[in-house]
């Protein structure tokens, strides 16, 4: 695969990442009460989606990077690596949401606190998700810093974003309230934090596709 359309696989799922975030992070806050069962299992297929095209941005990510300087493959194996672990987190922890549903019959349930499955699902939501988030936005922003693929911005926000998510790992010794900012099944945890991740994706997209073209 040329450069040109690797940037571009970049840029198409970076952006579709983030218009996924865009609207996975409002369905958790439409009730105020437990949620009726389409909601959660339309947010679960959505997390899927968003987790297969993480995948494919990163491998194109890391495909940029080794073409450019290969010395630097192995922050970016790293990179993707996390990502594959980061994305099974997401497909267990959907998994499980989708089963607490099924139990209930597809009626309301909230299952981050209801369920006997739930409270095995918090580190998932929570302090794993954060630091498998950190480690591969770590790997990510020195990958793009050192070969210098895309622009410096991309791996400082990279730093910042991973920093944070870090932040949220100790997380898990406090409550397991939706409603604080700062528990292991919190807001501040499971929401802001955890669509960094995907805001960061969709900018890195928009900037894969302004790279000017090499002409034939």
């Amino acid at each position: 695969m040329t450069e040109p359309p690797v940037t571009r696989l970049i840029g198409l799922s970076g952006i579709a990442i983030g218009v996924l975030g865009l609207v996975i992070v409002p369905l958790y806050f439409v009730y105020e009460d437990a949620p009726p069962g389409w909601n959660v299992l339309t947010r679960v297929l959505l997390n899927l989606l968003a987790a297969v095209l993480l995948l494919v941005f990163l491998a194109a990510l890391r495909q940029l990077i080794r073409r450019a300087r290969p010395e630097y493959e192995w922050p970016a194996g790293l990179m993707f690596g996390a990502g594959v672990a980061y994305t099974t987190a997401t497909l267990v922890a959907g998994s499980l949401e989708a089963g607490i549903v099924f139990d209930a019959g597809g009626g309301a349930v909230d299952p981050t606190v209801h369920g006997v499955l739930a409270h095995a699902n918090v580190l998932l939501h929570g302090s794993a998700s954060r630091l498998l988030t950190a480690l591969l936005l770590t790997a990510a922003g020195y990958a793009v810093l050192r070969s210098r693929v895309l622009p410096r911005w991309v791996a400082v926000s990279a730093f910042v974003t991973a920093a944070i998510n870090l932040a949220f790992v100790p997380s898990l010794y406090t409550s397991i309230d939706p409603a604080q900012f700062y528990s292991a099944l919190g807001w501040g945890n499971t929401a802001l934090a955890a669509a960094l991740l995907t805001y960061w994706a969709f900018a890195v997209g928009i900037s894969a596709l302004r790279i000017p073209r090499p002409r034939t």
